[in-house]
């Protein structure tokens, strides 16, 4: 599969409610969208990269950053259109055997994690991949226990697992999202379907101000790295 085409598209909307324009705002040093430009030009896979928005004013920053510049249309950029929209919309106009959605809203991916997803999207076994965290919790459904029962505490080490998609990191084939979407079938989990686990400290989804804090925190610590310490008994 050496010569599979695989391209990269990072979607950015300029309308976001619960964190104001994050897209563009700094967090650290650098604005949140330079985050998934870098680590998608840092993995040397695709064959390009493309970031995905509406607002024009942006493709001078994303050129100057290595990447190509997508313009979305309008009304694929409100809070009701849905990234089976506007993925659609782009697959018309770019050709690939693969393509690689990376969300800004996870900049806590590493590359050694994104190289790793393009290793199991370049083995050909599926044809959609979710980005998931797997959790060893017991969880609710509702007012039902899913994955333990109210007869018997367990330890969590075995706790049958729940896997959360996260949308970090997603791939889907080209041929069968565009046949399903053009038969009024859902593509985004269409196809021989298969989940990638990242690491929990990667799975951050900026939605609030807490994410972001969250973020912020674990990013910071990772630039200040202590050495361990603990208490002497």
């Amino acid at each position: 599969m050496n010569n599979m085409k695989i391209i990269a598209m990072i979607p950015i909307r300029l309308g976001s409610t619960r964190i104001p324009k994050k897209n563009v705002r700094y967090l650290l040093d650098k604005p949140l969208l330079q985050y998934s430009i870098e680590l998608a030009l840092g993995c040397g896979l695709f064959d390009t990269v493309w970031v995905n928005t509406e607002y024009e004013e942006l493709k001078t920053f994303v050129e100057a950053s290595g990447a190509s510049f997508h313009k979305r249309p309008r009304q694929l950029a409100s809070n009701e259109a849905t990234n089976r929209d506007f993925t659609y919309e782009f697959l018309q106009k770019h050709t690939c055997d693969y393509l690689v959605m990376l969300n800004t809203t996870s900049p806590l991916l590493r590359l050694e994690t994104a190289i790793k997803f393009l290793r199991l999207v370049k083995s050909d076994k599926f044809d959609t991949i979710v980005s998931v965290v797997s959790e060893r919790t017991e969880t609710f459904f509702g007012d039902q226990p899913l994955n333990f029962t109210f007869d018997k505490k367990i330890n969590s080490q075995f706790i049958e697992p729940v896997d959360k998609i996260v949308w970090a990191l997603t791939a889907w084939k080209r041929e069968v999202f565009m046949q399903l979407q053009e038969q009024g079938k859902n593509p985004v989990f269409g196809g021989r379907l298969g989940r990638f686990i990242i690491p929990k400290d990667e799975a951050c989804d900026l939605d609030t101000l807490e994410d972001w804090n969250i973020a912020e925190g674990i990013l910071f610590s990772r630039q200040n790295i202590s050495k361990e310490r603990y208490l002497i008994l």
